[in-house]
């Protein structure tokens, strides 16, 4: 009898504890999901150039660009901050002119990295670090190589990362599913340009939301 008291004991308590643990689970998804406000977000734009541009399929990169224009706009008038990337512009080229005018709208200057993860480069990592933000939507490309990795690094850092799904590109459809399959694998937010800029808009009627509508018809 004992061995069975014992037994029953052991099983109700891992039974505790693995609700205890799905209940704290499910409460940190609810925390990371709660609303986006622009003065809590960094947009990453990540080495949208021009030789790789020209690598990737055009539906893809149509609309990445699309994509990053409004929200680079969008960040640039409610309030988040924006950063964004090269990769070897030597060997790669320049940002895009639409998403180069854009950033210079915004008043920012693309870093030039080595590093496939942007947090592996000290210049990036130091403008991130004084952001504060709490949030990093994240677009650009490769989806499954330098988005992913940068991605990857951030989320174990705590940061809340959203990854809108017509935001990035690879040269190749399985690639950049299986990039997005590693970002939410990685604890990203999969989502769309649309979900982020409508949640920072928060209501119609503004002169910022005439603004984005327009752009986003």
């Amino acid at each position: 009898m004992r061995c069975t008291t014992s037994g029953a004991s052991s099983g109700a308590s891992g039974s505790r504890d693995a609700h205890e643990h799905e209940t704290v689970r499910e409460k940190d998804e609810a925390l990371s999901m709660r609303r986006l406000a622009p003065e809590e977000c960094v947009v990453l734009v990540i080495d949208v150039q021009e030789r790789l541009a020209a690598a990737m399929p055009p539906a893809q990169m149509a609309e990445l660009t699309r994509a990053t224009t409004v929200l680079v706009d969008a960040a640039t008038r409610l309030g988040a901050r924006v950063l964004a990337t090269e990769q070897y512009p030597t060997g790669l080229g320049p940002t895009i002119a639409p998403v180069a005018e854009e950033l210079a709208k915004a008043g920012v200057v693309p870093f030039a990295k080595i590093d496939f993860s942007a947090c592996d480069d000290a210049a990036f990592e130091r403008a991130f670090s004084r952001t504060g933000a709490r949030a990093a939507i994240v677009v650009g490309m490769e989806t499954h190589v330098c988005v992913f990795q940068t991605v990857r690094e951030l989320a174990a850092r705590g940061v809340d990362v959203f990854v809108p799904m017509d935001g990035v590109a690879s040269r190749r459809d399985d690639h950049r599913a299986a990039g997005l399959d590693l970002c939410r694998g990685a604890g990203a937010t999969i989502t769309t340009m649309e979900s982020v800029v409508f949640d920072w808009l928060r209501r119609a009627g503004s002169d910022a939301f005439k603004h984005l509508s327009k752009r986003i018809r």
